[in-house]
């Protein structure tokens, strides 16, 4: 009996990552997918990442780069549109972007002599428009969560950490659990 029950165990920790991994993968496929009400199963997913393409191309491009500009300054000034745009823009050149904000990880001492420590990404070094020159703003992710904290901390209490951003948040995201 121990053995199927460590069978069922074993077939549950691989089983579990793959189907929930190819069952998101499927989700976001079929929804993107959607967007067009082709007959054709697949054709919707490739008109869409065409599309985003050809806007990026468009978006790059010397002549139109002035039109893109302008779409970034409307957006950018409406009263409510302003917040969640540019909170989601802000979010999305953090990852990806030429201003990536997450590849300065560190180890923050949270209390002055103590062994507490939390691992979190230097988003700002100058927070002298705060009037806090001595400090750094910190981002703390959660664990199994797309959310995070940001700490202004005193720079002295922040040690650089020399191992990749994407190996570290992939640490942080997993609970600790995933370390390469």
């Amino acid at each position: 009996m121990k053995k199927i029950t460590k069978y069922f165990i074993e077939g549950l920790l691989f089983l579990v990552p793959v189907v929930a991994t190819v069952y998101v993968v499927y989700i976001i496929f079929m929804k993107i997918d959607n967007l067009f009400k082709f007959n054709v199963p697949g054709l919707g997913f490739i008109v869409t990442i065409l599309s985003i393409m050809v806007v990026g191309f468009i978006a790059s491009n010397f002549l139109t780069r002035r039109i893109a500009r302008l779409v970034d300054h409307i957006f950018a000034r409406l009263p409510l549109i302003k917040m969640v745009y540019t909170s989601i823009k802000d979010l999305i050149n953090a990852f990806v972007g030429e201003k990536k904000s997450f590849n300065k990880p560190v180890l923050v001492t949270l209390f002055p002599g103590s062994n507490l420590q939390a691992i979190g990404f230097v988003t700002r070094e100058n927070l002298e428009n705060l009037g806090l020159s001595e400090h750094v703003a910190v981002y703390f992710p959660q664990s199994y969560n797309f959310a995070g904290n940001l700490a202004i901390v005193p720079r002295n209490q922040v040690a650089p950490l020399s191992k990749d951003s994407g190996d570290i948040m992939a640490f942080i995201i997993s609970g600790g659990i995933t370390a390469k």
